[in-house]
């Protein structure tokens, strides 16, 4: 028999006198070629099967904006048993207060919140009016303005009583928009430890 080398095959052709007919036989190379493409097959097919699959990530169903709303406005009720902090305030931001809490009643969110926006840019630090421009934020579903007014509202302001409560009880809807279960708790816990008894009087 006769081979007829081709690139990486060689055809091999009978003698005379043989039984006619063509083989075709692969080079050393090419079966080493091969074996490795086998093998780089069969780990990639055995990686497949063996990753885990993705769970899924179930968000909890949220209340609706006006109830995240009022359940925050609830959480600052006034409670006689807890100490509260009230700031001297500019009578120009108490008329855009007043003016947004107009704009409230009438369910126009907007204008409200382009009130309490006026009233900020007058005193950038005021504790309340950064609370009020997270909870409009909430109830845009603007999370992350909401989680990071609620914050700074916390950290400038009395840190106890309603405000106190108020901030807390927006960053447990932020968490909870998040998934953050254990954030969750966290909130509720900081809410109740704002309520701090005001000190005896004699």
């Amino acid at each position: 028999m006769k081979a007829l080398r081709f690139g990486a095959f060689a055809i091999c052709t009978e003698e005379r006198g043989a039984k006619p007919g063509v083989s075709v036989t692969a080079t050393e190379p090419h079966r080493s070629v091969l074996r490795v493409a086998s093998l780089v097959g069969v780990l990639a097919l055995a990686a497949c099967m063996s990753e885990a699959p993705q769970p899924t990530v179930v968000r909890p169903a949220m209340p609706s904006p006006r109830e995240m709303l009022a359940q925050v406005r609830t959480s600052g009720a006034a409670d006689p048993q807890s100490l509260e902090v009230q700031p001297l305030r500019d009578p120009r931001v108490a008329d855009l207060r007043a003016r947004a809490d107009r704009f409230e009643a009438q369910s126009d969110y907007v204008g409200a919140a382009q009130a309490i926006a006026q009233a900020l840019a007058l005193d950038p630090g005021d504790p309340e009016l950064l609370q009020q421009s997270a909870e409009f934020a909430l109830y845009r579903g603007d999370w992350t303005q909401a989680g990071a007014f609620a914050q700074q509202s916390f950290e400038r302001g009395p840190k106890v009583g309603s405000l106190c409560r108020r901030n807390w009880s927006t960053l447990r809807f932020v968490r909870q928009a998040h998934g953050d279960a254990a954030g969750v708790q966290e909130a509720l816990a900081q809410a109740t430890a704002c309520n701090v008894e005001p000190p005896a009087r004699y």
